[in-house]
């Protein structure tokens, strides 16, 4: 049986409201429903999407004709019956082999990174833009990558453009992203213009977070966070994710754990939490240090981290943080230090132990949940 099928993304119906449903919302839902629970690796037959939906055998048919026809799902070998009699089922999952997502990471420093995916997210094609220092990324550095990536493909095949970014994102606009510089950039409406398919932009640290729900050790209750250059987060609750009122939440970098005497921040306050635990920040201040005021750096680091941690771990009652950045920071010392003062704060006889535990996905894990974001799209919106 399917286990943690995704469904957050895809509400039955907006909070506060009730509008009747038209045959064209319901076979939607429908549409998402079964291929979420294939999604990403599970095979089910028609009679068992039927069990698991309520869906009659007649809607279950005709929802998984047309995601056949469409290149989302595929017949995949058959199961014979539990009573060894009777016609074989014949198995369904999804379709890696002809639909293509280009997916484009803008994420790290001097890099634009894109790649060619399948509907699992999987690359077969990468490219990469190197920057200088003095360069700044652009817009028509993202269009020279895209038009690249996509020169070899069939425009049918490609189902969507998906960009993962640094910044507070809102319907496709860019609002606010410091490490970009940019501020208002209406980057969908600019690609959806230029190359005519369904472009989807999300904070970088929310797509990485969709790679670990699917593909790394997440459940539906999760905390994600990224500390390398900056410092953000992305959050879980009942596999739906927390964007916040304005679409910053997760915009943990800047909240203050030293108000009084730590350093002084580019946003106009003191002892915001990237100035003192990005992975720039801890570097700087370990060169030159002996092995000992290194490791008591890290240590520090770990507690300041979990102290931060605490209050939405109070909050939302999460038991699992994942916390992905660099090795020569996000390593073992850090990890027992955070644990440890994470532990203090918050464990009792009403909250189980949370875990913090480092990211095991690897490289390409924005890029990745930026092609999950692009399929999310196309089954709302198909």
């Amino acid at each position: 049986m399917p286990d943690q099928a995704y469904t957050g993304s895809l509400p039955l119906r907006t909070p506060g409201r009730t509008t009747k449903a038209s045959p064209s919302d319901v076979r939607r839902l429908n549409r998402a429903l079964i291929f979420n629970l294939l999604f990403p690796s599970n095979q089910c037959s028609r009679a068992e999407l039927g069990r698991l939906t309520g869906l009659s055998r007649v809607a279950v048919s005709d929802v998984v004709n047309d995601m056949l026809d469409e290149g989302l799902i595929r017949e995949n070998g058959h199961v014979s019956p539990a009573t060894g009699k009777g016609k074989r089922a014949t198995l369904l999952s999804v379709d890696t082999t002809r639909l293509r997502i280009i997916s484009i990471d803008l994420s790290q420093a001097y890099l634009i990174q894109g790649a060619v995916t399948d509907l699992l997210g999987v690359t077969h094609q990468h490219m990469e833009i190197a920057l200088g220092p003095d360069n700044r990324i652009d817009v028509d550095a993202i269009v020279q990558l895209v038009d690249q990536l996509r020169a070899d493909l069939d425009s049918d095949t490609v189902i969507g453009i998906g960009i993962g970014l640094p910044g507070v994102v809102c319907d496709g606009v860019v609002r606010e992203s410091t490490a970009l510089g940019w501020h208002d950039v209406d980057l969908r409406t600019i690609l959806e213009t230029r190359f005519t398919v369904p472009v989807t932009v999300a904070n970088d640290v929310m797509c990485a977070m969709l790679t670990e729900r699917f593909f790394g050790q997440g459940g539906p209750n999760l905390m994600f966070v990224k500390l390398d250059r900056g410092i953000g987060s992305a959050t879980l609750i009942n596999d739906v994710p927390v964007v916040g009122e304005h679409h910053a939440g997760g915009e943990i970098g800047h909240i203050s754990l030293d108000p009084e005497h730590g350093p002084d921040c580019p946003c106009g306050k003191r002892g915001c939490m990237e100035m003192l635990i990005s992975a720039p920040a801890l570097r700087e201040r370990m060169i030159g240090a002996d092995e000992e005021t290194q490791a008591s750096i890290i240590h520090e680091a770990g507690e300041y981290f979990a102290s931060a941690m605490a209050m939405p771990v109070g909050l939302l009652d999460v038991t699992d943080i994942c916390l992905c950045g660099p090795a020569d920071v996000v390593n073992n010392a850090f990890l027992e230090a955070a644990q440890q003062r994470l532990d203090a704060m918050t464990q009792s006889k009403f909250h189980e132990r949370t875990t913090i535990r480092r990211c095991q996905c690897g490289a390409g894990i924005a890029l990745r949940g930026a092609a999950i974001n692009v399929v999310l799209r196309h089954l709302e919106e198909a």
